[in-house]
C-alpha cells in the first residue's frame, strides 16, 4: 500500500510538472549532459560514519574539502543561465544540483529551493520557471532531499524516505550546508545571506538548516512537517501497514531532535515565515496549529482557505524571500550646511 500511495504522488508531480510545461511553452534548449570534470580532492567520509545526531555538517562528520563535483551540462536562456552540476560529498549518494544565475548580475543572491517528498527537480528544466525565480536578479539553486528521486537507489525497497526518518531529514539538513560550501568555494553568487524555499518535508529541512547554518537568513517554510508523534500518527503520507511502527519509542526517540517545534520559538521574528493551506492532507489539523504555536509571532505565519488560494497568491504578488534579500535602502544624505554663506536677514 505505501509504494502504492507514492507511486500516486510520483505519477500527480508528473503530471503537473508536464501540464506546467505544456501552458508554459519552456524552450527545448534543455541541459545535455557533457560530462565535463574538476580535479577536486578525493572523497574520503565514510556514509556510514556520519553523525544523524547532528544538525551542524561539520560536527556530523563532514568537510568541504570532501567535496567532489562534476560539470554535467550548461544552457544558455534569455534571462539566465542554468547548469546542471553532480555533488558528492558521501559514497553512493551523488546529488544533482542545478544552479540558475540571472544575466548580468555578478554575484546576485541566492535562494536555495527544496520540494517535498517525492517531488523531484522537473520543474528546473522549465524555461518559465527558471525565468520567474531568478527575475529581479536571484540566483535560484534545487536540488532532491535523501531517498528521493535520484537519490534514492541501491537500497532495499522496505527502506524510504519515512522509515528512515532520522537519515533523511539530518543528511539532506547536511546536504544544504554543504551545497552553501560547493557555491561559496564557486565564487559567483553571494552565500553570505542566503534564503530559503522548503515545502514539506523540504520545509523542515529548511528549519533545521537555518538553525545549523546562520548564512540561511531567511525561511519561507510551506506546510512544513513535524510534531513527529502526532504527524506519524494521523498523516496521510503514512501508510496504515507501518503507522505502528512509526510509532515506537525507540523511532520516536530517535527524530525527536529533528523537530522543527523545537527550534522555531528560537528564530528572531521576520527571519521566518510559515505558510500553511487549510484541509493540506499530509499534516494534520492539530500539526499545523501546533507548528503555527511554535513560530516566533502570529506575524510570521499566513494561512490560506485552499491550494488555489495560494496558487493565486505565488503567481500574482512579490515573493517575500526576494523582498527580504533585497539590499538595505542607503540612509538619505544629509544637507551640509555652509556656514561661511550664511547671512543674517535684515
Amino acid at each position: 500500500m505505501r509504494f502504492l500511495v507514492v507511486c500516486v504522488c510520483a505519477t500527480l508531480a508528473i503530471y503537473t510538472n508536464a501540464c506546467i510545461a505544456q501552458s508554459e511553452s519552456p524552450s527545448t534548449n534543455a541541459i545535455q549532459e557533457t560530462g565535463k570534470a574538476n580535479s577536486v580532492p578525493s572523497l574520503t567520509a565514510q556514509s556510514h560514519g556520519e553523525n544523524w545526531t547532528e544538525l551542524d555538517a561539520s560536527k556530523a562528520g563532514l568537510d568541504k574539502s570532501q567535496i567532489q563535483f562534476t560539470i554535467l551540462g550548461t544552457s544558455d536562456f534569455p534571462e539566465y543561465t542554468s547548469e546542471l552540476v553532480r555533488v558528492q560529498w558521501r559514497r553512493g549518494d551523488p546529488i544533482d544540483l542545478y544552479v540558475l544565475r540571472p544575466h548580468g548580475v555578478a554575484k546576485p543572491p541566492v535562494i536555495l529551493y527544496l520540494y517535498s517528498f517525492p517531488a523531484d527537480t522537473d520543474r528546473f528544466r522549465l524555461e518559465a520557471w527558471g525565468s520567474r525565480v531568478t527575475k529581479g536578479g536571484y540566483a535560484a539553486v534545487g536540488f532532491v532531499s535523501a531517498l528521493t528521486g535520484q537519490r534514492y537507489q541501491m537500497r532495499p525497497m522496505r527502506e524510504w524516505f519515512i522509515s528512515e526518518l532520522q537519515e533523511s531529514l539530518a543528511t539532506s539538513t547536511h546536504d544544504v550546508q554543504m551545497i552553501l560550501n560547493y557555491l561559496a568555494g564557486r565564487g559567483d553568487v553571494d552565500t553570505t545571506k542566503v534564503g530559503m524555499l522548503g515545502d514539506g518535508s523540504g520545509g523542515t529541512i529548511a528549519i533545521l538548516a537555518a538553525v545549523a547554518d546562520p548564512r540561511i537568513a531567511f525561511v519561507d517554510a510551506n506546510n512544513p512537517w513535524g510534531d513527529w508523534p502526532d504527524w506519524l500518527k494521523e498523516s496521510r503520507v503514512v501508510p496504515e501497514s507501518e503507522r505502528a511502527a512509526y510509532l515506537k519509542p525507540e523511532f520516536l526517540q530517535k527524530v525527536e531532535m529533528l523537530d522543527p517545534t523545537k527550534y522555531l520559538p528560537h528564530f528572531s521574528p521576520g527571519r521566518i515565515r510559515i505558510e500553511q493551506v487549510v484541509g493540506d492532507p499530509t499534516t494534520p489539523k492539530d500539526v499545523q496549529a501546533k507548528i503555527a504555536a511554535s513560530a516566533p509571532s502570529s506575524g510570521n505565519v499566513v494561512q490560506y482557505p485552499d491550494a488555489r488560494a495560494e496558487v493565486h497568491v505565488w503567481m500574482t504578488q512579490n515573493w517575500w524571500l526576494k523582498e527580504q534579500l533585497q539590499p538595505s535602502p542607503a540612509p538619505p544624505a544629509t544637507a551640509r550646511v555652509s556656514h561661511d554663506s550664511e547671512t543674517p536677514e535684515h
